[in-house]
């Protein structure tokens, strides 16, 4: 298979303008993403998609390859699918930008579950070990079959115990998701889904289409950067 990785960046998040552009260490947040993703040697190649001349810059300066988005979009999804419809390539990972933690083996479970035919998208989960990140809305909960297919993702605790004595571990959706060329495409031709429109998570439109993500729990530790409170958080892990 050919393997791209795409890193879609935007300059004005909602909840943390400018984020990826904030120094965490001796880098720009974008920066440590790449480098990191880029240094796994799992990919063919690997881009920076954007819509800032900025982060472009801040890309291309260190010798990164970056492209600039020609429209604008709703979803990081939507920004790589434009990216990469002429693009020879099977199998597309899209890593966040704000992921900065990236690393190697988890990226290499994420790629090995495109060895099933059946899969069309695929991402990764890990367990949550705090309850007050299972409370918490900026992090987004998932919930899975016995073939560790998604069943839903949701900003509210899922499942709810109203069992309290139940045995249950709740997962974290980790934001890095694969897709096969031909499912990212698809992906972009829908229109917004209800559920991805009040949940503001944007795999939910696989799911309204029928479509499961193929999970893997994977352990690594990190911080993703929603908030400047995460950055904070990720100054600390770093």
């Amino acid at each position: 298979m050919r393997i791209v990785a795409m890193i879609p960046a935007r300059y004005a998040a909602s909840r943390f303008p400018g984020k990826l552009m904030k120094s965490l260490g001796d880098k720009s947040i974008i920066r440590h993403t790449y480098d990191n993703t880029f240094s796994t040697g799992l990919f063919d190649e690997v881009w920076v998609v954007t819509d800032s001349d900025v982060i472009y810059d801040e890309i291309t300066a260190y010798g990164g390859n970056a492209m600039m988005s020609i429209a604008e979009h709703e979803s990081g999804s939507d920004r790589i699918a434009e990216a990469v419809k002429d693009m020879d390539v099977d199998v597309i990972i899209n890593v966040q930008g704000d992921t900065p933690f990236v690393q190697k083996k988890p990226l290499q479970q994420l790629i090995n579950l495109f060895n099933d035919d059946t899969v069309r998208v695929g991402s990764m989960m890990r367990a949550i070990k705090d309850r007050e990140q299972v409370e918490n809305p900026n992090i987004v909960k998932v919930v899975v079959d016995k073939k560790m297919d998604s069943l839903l993702f949701s900003r509210s605790v899922i499942p709810y115990p109203r069992n309290a004595d139940a045995a249950i571990t709740h997962y974290e959706h980790v934001g890095i998701y694969g897709f096969t060329k031909k499912a990212l495409l698809q992906f972009t031709q829908w229109p917004l889904t209800p559920l991805e429109d009040v949940e503001k998570i944007e795999c939910l439109r696989f799911l309204e289409h029928g479509i499961p993500l193929r999970m893997t729990i994977v352990d690594f530790e990190g911080v993703g950067i929603d908030t400047p409170e995460d950055l904070t958080r990720a100054a600390a892990f770093l």
